[in-house]
């Protein structure tokens, strides 16, 4: 495998080192906890590559899941651990499989693909039946925040979906998702402030995501051509 970080535009690197900064800093203020640091580290580190289409993105996603995984679980967002240990790190995985399986002309670029309305149906009954059962177990659960984790559950299994289907939107469905992860460790950071750099981490992920897009059409066109 060739190194992935040859391929990164100036621009790209920008992103990538200035969301790490960004991270790092906040933690240097705010934080003791080198779990929460290494968790976003390597969730922003996931998402450049994820924007570029590139399957280690989706490698390095795994690792992200178990790191995330284990901190939400000491705040007792139990939502965020189940999603992210039960279905975002599992389906980051198939994602693996599916993008090797599926590359741009031999290319480390994975080739976009557009969904189809029995897609679209599928997405959307699926999102609906496993955010209605989560509700009721993370309540059963006593999850703190039980609406904003609900919500989340909603956004990630979607935006998983999406980037399993290698669709371009699964920058927007996980920018929805950013936002209200920033909503929930807002809130854990009233309560308390060394969980102020998972509120950057997702600040940063929004970011990244909204590139992700924004880059997904970019290869959708060149590859039409």
């Amino acid at each position: 495998m060739k190194n992935p970080f040859k391929s990164l535009t100036k621009f790209e690197w920008c992103l990538w080192i200035g969301s790490l900064i960004a991270v790092t800093v906040s933690f240097l203020i705010y934080s003791t906890d080198y779990l929460t640091l290494a968790a976003s580290l390597i969730g922003v580190t996931a998402l450049i590559f994820i924007s570029k289409g590139m399957v280690i993105g989706q490698v390095i996603c795994v690792v992200f899941a178990v790191f995330y995984g284990v901190v939400s679980y000491f705040f007792r967002y139990y939502g965020e651990m189940i999603t992210y240990l039960c279905m975002s790190g599992p389906i980051a995985l198939m994602s693996v499989i599916s993008w090797l399986k599926h590359p741009f002309e031999k290319s480390a670029e994975v080739e976009v693909s557009k969904l189809n309305k029995k897609q679209i149906i599928i997405m959307i009954i699926s999102t609906a039946g496993v955010t209605g059962i989560f509700y009721f177990i993370l309540g059963a659960l006593g999850n703190a925040n039980l609406l904003l984790s609900t919500v989340s559950i909603a956004t990630s299994f979607a935006a998983a979906y999406l980037t399993f289907m290698r669709s371009a939107y699964y920058g927007i469905g996980y920018a929805l998702n950013d936002l209200v992860l920033i909503g929930l460790w807002t809130y854990a950071t009233i309560d308390d402030i060394s969980y102020m750099p998972m509120t950057v981490c997702f600040a940063m992920f929004f970011v990244n995501d909204i590139y992700g897009f924004i880059n997904w059409q970019r290869m959708k066109k060149r590859q039409m051509k």
